[in-house]
């Protein structure tokens, strides 16, 4: 019995128009033509998974002591490292696998998302329905992402400016603001400072998925007049 042939995967085009983008595309090719022979691009996922587990351990473990949160950005560093240096090795190497990488790399992403804001939320800084607030959210635009890849063929990498390693640095100064500022009063009820950060990021996430939603079903009904 042969094995059954998969369908080929349709090319992408990548836009990814954000801040950071020509200086980090300079630094990963710099890492690329350096990278041992021996590390593959399955490892540098994998890497990208354990870095999330590290972010996680570190922000559970601030239950003992803020300077866990040193871990917490320890693993930020891990994390992008893996997260963004698979992909370009793959393609630096000409080694792309573009139906596995694809499912594989988005896959690892919303896994490693989940292990972030969960450990967030087991923090003392946010409330955890807070920061599944902002983990729907996020997990929204990746939903919109992933289905306008396949309506149009565009892989949306980026929003305002602002891609997934904005969003680390980001992630990184509210947990440097942890350490010096610790859980901080009640503002509002019982929402902390940060849990205001983390509500309105998920709330505005929330937004940005239905705008964008109704700007794709407008394009798309364009397109298909007779649908």
């Amino acid at each position: 019995m042969t094995q059954k042939q998969l369908p080929q995967a349709k090319q992408l085009a990548r836009i990814q128009d954000n801040l950071l983008a020509a200086s980090e595309r300079r630094l990963l090719t710099w890492l690329c033509r350096r990278m041992p022979a021996w590390i593959t691009p399955d490892i540098l996922t994998a890497l990208g998974v354990v870095g999330a587990i590290i972010i996680f351990a570190g922000y559970a473990a601030t239950a003992l002591s803020p300077h866990w949160l040193w871990l917490s950005i320890l693993g930020y560093v891990i994390q992008w490292f893996g997260d963004s240096m698979d992909g370009s090795l793959a393609r630096f190497r000409q080694i792309e696998r573009p139906a596995f990488g694809y499912f594989i790399d988005h896959s690892c992403d919303g896994f490693t998302t989940l292990l972030i804001m969960a450990g967030i939320g087991f923090s003392p800084y946010v409330r955890l329905d807070v920061a599944l607030l902002a983990l729907i959210g996020y997990l929204l635009m990746s939903i919109h992402a992933y289905l306008s890849a396949r309506v149009l063929g565009e892989l949306q990498l980026s929003y305002f400016g602002a891609g997934p390693t904005e969003l680390r640095f980001v992630l990184i100064a509210l947990t440097l603001a942890m350490l010096i500022l610790g859980p901080g009063p009640h503002l509002i009820a019982s929402l902390s400072g940060f849990d205001l950060i983390f509500g309105s990021a998920g709330f505005v996430l929330t937004l940005l998925f239905v705008f964008q939603t109704l700007a794709i079903a407008r394009r798309l009904a364009r397109a298909e007049p007779n649908a």
